[in-house]
């Protein structure tokens, strides 16, 4: 295992030297920003316009499902310890560069979840589902690519981010005197497999229903609580913010060691906070039932923003305005804790870790809606049901299995993982955007003429059949 560990980290490394996943990436980013003329941004208001879209078919998803699923993936315990973990390894300049991961990552979740829906494919009940692996065939005929892919999602979000966020849960117990690191793990770790496998049994409907209900109420109480912390800590506020800005442009320590500063570490938490690029919230956007591609795009704009500029601001302004020191060896859930206690007293670790509960559990259902249908994208062919319970059943072992994991593993691992679907993703969206584009354009010009938009591929220039959109 120490062998295998050393060899991801060895990858994870690689992957982000300033040359390669951080530059692809931003790089990425501002081509489709200034390619969309800063959608992101001039077009916000509409992006919550958008969102209360009902479905036509009572069998399909919302828009706001939709966003609930992918927020669901996106809000969880990155938001908490991995905002804690950037902090600790690279300052509090980490705070910034996650604050540009998601504003410039935000075009590339536009686009991505603009060309999900163009190229989505259609189940026998009337529903929809996509995502990267069907543009990457249909629009790049590359069949093979979308294989690649399709595994990647499925060891990224099943395997690493799923191990990663059961561990991230019960680490937070920590702090707690009935905490015996040799048995809670495993306890939590079985808990938390049973209720997740309860869950996924029941199939994407039941997922939908339930992030729908569980994320805005885990999402505003955490909001709420942040806000009473910052109300506490006020004088200390205007330091906070001389101590971020004055850390983010720390140009001499940043590219004097890359791999251990503020940006690195900004970039690295933000990608896997929001997943702007990854390819992975493409896969909820094409379940949703809507009238034009361009809505979801605006939709998975608005859940970036919730993720990073305002979740994973909340947990940064926790900590940085409670006067807690900390340094690379400090512990993130350690951190965390400690700051709130020092803010809230004995209701902050506490808080922490139901909060901690919440946002794993809708982590783990939320990343486990993408990976059915890259299975199926795989075998290219419908799944029988003794293999999709198999397939079940091991995600659930793994859950369990990240709970009683090491630290480092389950890190290096998501860290790898997460990096190779970049690599694989952002240059084919750049590639294929302008589809996403002329779809943009269409939305807007059907605005402008005051219509509801609807989508016909043909305006668009596409000539190929598609499932939806003829």
């Amino acid at each position: 295992m120490e062998l295998i560990d050393k060899i991801i980290k060895a990858i994870s490394d690689v992957l982000y030297q300033p040359w390669c996943v951080p530059a692809i990436l931003l790089l990425g980013g501002v081509i489709l920003t200034f390619a969309t003329k800063f959608v992101q941004v001039r077009m916000l208001g509409e992006c919550f316009k958008v969102l209360m879209e009902k479905p036509k078919d009572k069998n399909s998803i919302s828009s706001f499902g939709a966003l609930m699923i992918s927020t669901a993936s996106r809000v969880g315990t990155g938001n908490i310890i991995g905002v804690a973990t950037a902090i600790c390894a690279g300052g509090a300049g980490a705070v910034f560069w996650m604050w540009v991961t998601a504003i410039i990552g935000s075009a590339l979740a536009f686009t991505e979840s603009s060309l999900a829906q163009i190229y989505k494919k259609k189940n026998p009940d009337g529903s929809s589902y996509g995502g990267p692996a069907f543009y990457m065939q249909q629009a790049l005929k590359s069949r093979w690519l979308g294989v690649i892919f399709s595994a990647l999602i499925i060891l990224t979000y099943a395997v690493g981010f799923n191990m990663l966020a059961s561990y991230n849960m019960q680490s937070t117990f920590e702090i707690f005197p009935f905490y015996n690191k040799a048995i809670t793990p495993a306890v939590i770790g079985i808990v938390l497999a049973v209720l997740f496998g309860i869950i996924v049994i029941g199939g994407v409907k039941r997922l939908s229903k339930v992030t729908e209900v569980m994320v805005p109420f885990m999402g505003i109480g955490y909001v709420i609580v942040s806000v009473i912390v910052l109300i506490v800590n006020i004088e200390k506020i205007p330091e906070m913010f001389k101590l971020i800005f004055e850390s983010a442009f720390d140009f001499k320590a940043i590219f004097g060691g890359f791999a251990g500063s503020c940006m690195m570490w900004g970039i690295k938490r933000g990608l896997y906070s929001n997943e702007a690029g990854m390819g992975s919230a493409p896969n909820a956007a094409a379940t949703a039932d809507v009238t034009h591609p361009a809505k979801q795009g605006l939709v998975q704009v608005l859940s970036v923003y919730i993720d990073t500029l305002l979740i994973c601001t909340c947990t940064a302004f926790m900590c940085l305005s409670s006067g807690i020191g900390y340094n690379s060896d400090t512990s993130a859930a350690g951190f965390v804790q400690s700051a709130l206690k020092v803010s809230l007293g004995d209701f902050g670790p506490i808080f922490i870790a139901v909060a901690m509960t919440f946002f794993a559990f809708t982590t783990l259902i939320g990343n486990y809606a993408y990976c059915e249908g890259c299975l199926k994208f795989i075998l290219n062919r419908e799944i029988k049901k003794t293999e999709i319970l198999i397939f079940r059943i091991i995600a659930t072992i793994l859950v369990f299995i990240g709970a009683v994991a090491s630290a480092s593993t389950v890190w290096n691992l998501a860290d790898m993982t997460q990096g190779l679907m970049v690599l694989v993703n952002v240059p084919v969206i750049v590639i294929l955007m302008k589809p996403a584009i002329r779809c943009l354009n269409d939305y807007i010009k059907q605005r402008k003429e005051g219509k509801e938009p609807h989508f016909k591929s043909k305006d668009i220039g596409i000539k190929e059949e598609l499932d939806f959109w003829n």
